[in-house]
């Protein structure tokens, strides 16, 4: 056996979400293990999509513009009937979003991951570990201490906290004996990945086919790819839908021999399903391992970078000293907001695969009609606010995403880059720094927030608010006095030891 391994958090799993939670932590000065099953990435696509909030998030980390140079980009995303007419519309989807940048954002994962792991590699407190198994853990009352199989034998991990970002199978989720919550979707598809020759022969926009002979998928993809998404019937099987034959057959109405080669082929399963507990002691679940959804809505990857997000600065905290209770408001914040992500992938996903020709065109009508009579938005997808956790309950925004305004069109200034990755205590007028805990302290009159001066201002007049208390994940903690905002900060969040 090698001999054991101390670290503050341990991380099984080394896809995404595992690895953009270790940089968060290690950029916060916490010692960090993360342990991949696998010799290397995944090297085929798989997630399509980021949004406006993930890509904050990669800038946190100084990999935005790298990883928005392997994405590409469609203005909407379209839901039409098999014979073309549009059933619904998500559109502005290549405009800046409250994040700060484009609000869709067309991925190839495998690009993605390359350049999270090549700058975690520059890391001195993180580390990254392949072809390590996670096998079990043992709790003890000062950590927890994680079993892997490693190249070199069995080896022990201990650490204050594990985080199981280990996927929809988590070793680590099946261990703890941790249910999960099916929401009953569970849908069969042949997915196609194409490299692509010639774009002016492809879709210029995402679309969903609603065809009740055969529900389909195009959207675009990152990296010069593009992808169809094929529904399975129920007298179909997957053996069938991987026949060479069989796929062209599919691809040959929309015209693209020539224009694109096959690169993968496979079948999934979607599925909708949420696990019972996201936190069991030390132990704590992330990403696929803590809910599935369908990728009707391309929120699956972003959920799990959103779980890191909200995870990483809660960890950094205890760990110096806060209450331990600020971990049970993980779950309690980021459960409900996946949880009505999947209600509306649910509900795309289940407008998409009707295949009852009647129940269609019902359908169809209705939703036709809606749209003419203007009850039908076009607007981009938006998600609620916190409604409990480490927020100040009753105070105007609390809970809310807190937007990033861009300054300049040339320049393009960003928020986050001139406030840093820690809380901030923005008011409108200067205030006493001395007793607040953490916080980069600002007010509307400094220089720094100048070229955002007017959108900070518009933000507290409408919430009515002299100052406002943004946490590291840019969700509101509260609004009010600054004192007061840096005193309750502080009781949730700093060093309880005395």
């Amino acid at each position: 056996m090698a001999d054991d391994i101390h670290c503050d958090v341990v991380i099984a799993g080394g896809g995404p979400t595992g690895v953009t939670l270790a940089h968060m932590l290690a950029r916060r000065g916490v010692r960090v293990l993360v342990a991949d099953r696998e010799p290397d990435i995944y090297p085929l696509p798989r997630a399509a999509h980021i949004d406006h909030e993930t890509v904050r998030i990669f800038q946190e980390l100084g990999l935005a513009k790298e990883v928005l140079a392997s994405c590409r980009n469609a203005d909407r995303y379209d839901f039409l009937t098999a014979k073309g007419e549009v059933l619904l519309r998500f559109g502005g989807l290549d405009r800046t979003g409250p994040g700060g940048w484009p609000v869709a954002n067309m991925i190839h994962q495998p690009s993605i991951e390359t350049t999270l792991r090549c700058a975690a590699s520059t890391m001195a407190s993180l580390q990254l570990k392949k072809r390590w198994a996670w096998l079990s853990c043992e709790e003890r009352e000062d950590a927890v201490v994680s079993r892997f199989a490693t190249p070199d034998g069995e080896t022990l991990v201990h650490a204050q906290f594990l985080i199981g970002c280990d996927g929809a199978r988590s070793p680590v989720r099946t261990f703890c004996d941790i249910a999960v919550d099916d929401l009953r979707f569970d849908e069969q598809w042949l997915v196609i990945d194409t490299r692509v020759q010639d774009y002016a022969r492809l879709p210029k926009v995402n679309l969903q086919i609603c065809d009740p002979f055969r529900p389909t998928t195009c959207v675009l993809m990152g990296s010069g790819r593009h992808r169809w998404e094929f529904m399975l019937r129920p007298d179909e099987t997957p053996e069938q839908f991987l026949d060479d034959v069989f796929v062209m057959e599919l691809l040959e109405p929309w015209k693209v021999d020539g224009a694109v080669t096959i690169e993968r082929k496979a079948v999934y399963r979607f599925n909708a399903r949420v696990a019972a507990a996201w936190r069991k002691g030390r132990v704590f679940l992330a990403g696929d391992a803590a809910h599935l959804m369908p990728p009707f809505a391309g929120q699956g990857l972003c959920s799990g970078l959103r779980d890191a997000a909200n995870l990483a600065w809660k960890l950094k905290a205890v760990l110096s000293g806060a209450p331990a209770s600020l971990l049970d408001t993980y779950q309690i914040e980021r459960e409900p907001h996946v949880r009505a992500i999947i209600s509306l992938a649910v509900m795309m996903g289940r407008t998409v695969c009707m295949t009852d020709p009647e129940a269609a065109r019902a359908r169809d009508e209705q939703m036709i009609k809606a749209r003419a009579g203007g009850f039908s938005s076009d607007e981009a997808m938006s998600f609620p606010a916190f409604e409990a956790g480490c927020i100040m309950n009753g105070a105007a925004g609390a809970g809310s995403y807190f937007a990033q305004p861009v300054a300049g069109e040339a320049t393009k200034q960003r928020l986050d880059d001139v406030l840093g990755p820690s809380a901030w205590l923005i008011a409108r007028k200067r205030l006493d720094e001395s007793g607040t805990h953490d916080l980069t302290v600002a007010a509307l009159d400094e220089p720094m927030l100048a070229p955002f001066r007017a959108d900070l201002a518009q933000w507290l007049k409408k919430h009515d608010a002299d100052a406002v208390l943004v946490r590291p994940d840019h969700y509101v903690f509260g609004t009010g006095d600054a004192p007061t905002l840096a005193r309750l900060w502080a009781a949730r969040t700093a060093d309880q030891r005395g």
